[in-house]
């Protein structure tokens, strides 16, 4: 059963009748309760209209979730679970997980999430919890003082009562083994898989045009302004006639008016007849935004623990170029769909992509490699049956 936190699930597909309850610690009541302490005393039935599905997509698409001056205190109380101003909405979680048959392991996707388990342990009693690794690290360490600190302190002190833990790769694993002073018994790594059935049959256009990809949130920490300086250079040097840059991905509020200027900035250029910029596309958009490259490249400017990108790109038989740091070496090197270029390096993007692109039997090696790595094991039926693995060990 998946249950729904702060959003509406966000699911490629439909999702089945057991993944369609009810927004969990709706996102409005948990700001509410951090910015006003009164809020808890809220009818019950106002709290349940603010949960809303269409209300809280509404103001997601307003707010900036990303880049706030609120994501310091609201983080630090959400980690403090029940010990903290929201008490009411994680008792209201537990009482709906104590409905019907009740679970033998709870998995929280991600360690923000770790203010929940001594509350779920308590509330369920004989309940083990186990939590994924991904992506907390670069979010804390962004955040302003004093709450940065006061962050990681109280995930180190949650993190105690947690069964087990699972990192998406073995470095971004041993990273918050460190930080979080996870024992070696406690850590198991089971890198991500994706549902591989059309990508695994998509074919190529072959339109014989040399196309870059980018195809993560279109924002600059991951990469997108250094992938368009790259893609400038490749151009002023004419080696690769035609040479087009598609950009697709997610759009957040606070990335509308970055995106603005870097429209502008591509019409100054004169390049924006080459350049296709695709925002918050459909599945159905985007297998076919796929078929159409030569080549991806995500660039991000920190350590990504993992990189899902690279897993669609390499499925559908493009390789990629890839910086060589944080999980995306290890992903890389492991499914050898690609080439990774050194971040110190001024210029080492533009260098690498043209290289891969002038060589028709690397990239031809690295696509399939690449795609014969991700059908026979990044692939969603072996990640199941991984994490299940983990699930009945925490129940030894």
């Amino acid at each position: 059963m998946v249950v729904p936190l702060y959003l509406p699930l966000v699911l490629d597909r439909p999702p089945n009748i057991a993944n369609r309850d009810a927004v969990q610690m709706g996102g409005i009541n948990l700001y509410l309760l951090q910015r006003l302490p009164w809020a808890a005393r809220l009818p019950k039935f106002l709290a349940r209209q603010l949960d809303r599905p269409g209300l809280l997509r509404w103001a997601s698409r307003r707010g900036n979730m990303t880049d706030s001056p609120d994501l310091g205190p609201l983080t630090v109380e959400t980690l403090r679970g029940e010990a903290g101003r929201m008490v009411t909405e994680v008792r209201k979680l537990i009482q709906r997980l104590s409905i019907g048959e009740r679970p033998d392991v709870v998995v929280l996707s991600n360690a923000m999430l770790t203010g929940l388990t001594s509350s779920l342990k308590e509330g369920l009693p004989g309940v083990r919890v186990v939590c994924t690794l991904q992506g907390e690290e670069p979010f804390l360490d962004r955040l302003p003082e004093p709450f940065r600190e006061e962050a990681w302190a109280e995930l180190q002190a949650r993190a105690i009562a947690v069964d087990a833990f699972i990192g998406v790769s073995e470095w971004y694993a041993s990273r918050m083994a460190t930080r979080l002073r996870i024992e070696p018994e406690r850590l198991h790594v089971v890198p991500n898989g994706i549902d591989v059935e059309e990508l695994q049959t998509l074919t190529p256009m072959s339109s014989g045009v040399p196309t870059i990809g980018f195809l993560a949130r279109l924002c600059d920490d991951k990469g997108l302004h250094s992938l368009v300086d790259a893609f400038e250079q490749l151009h002023a040097r004419g080696n690769i006639p035609g040479l087009r840059l598609r950009l697709c991905g997610a759009v957040l509020s606070e990335d509308r008016r970055p995106l603005k200027l870097l429209r502008k900035r591509l019409k100054r250029a004169g390049l924006q007849d080459r350049v296709d910029i695709l925002t918050n596309v459909t599945r159905a958009q985007k297998l076919e935004f796929l078929s159409t490259l030569s080549v991806l490249s995500v660039p991000a400017t920190y350590g990504e623990s993992f990189g899902l990108y690279v897993l669609e790109a390499l499925a559908a038989g493009v390789p990629v170029v890839q910086p060589d740091h944080g999980g995306l070496s290890e992903l890389v090197n492991k499914t050898r769909g690609g080439v990774l270029y050194d971040i110190a390096k001024p210029d080492a993007l533009a260098l690498a992509l043209e290289s891969f692109l002038l060589d028709a039997q690397e990239r031809k090696a690295a696509a399939e490699l690449g795609r014969a790595a991700v059908l026979r094991y990044y692939n969603a039926d072996r990640m199941t049956a991984d994490v299940a693995e983990v699930c009945l060990k925490v129940l030894e």
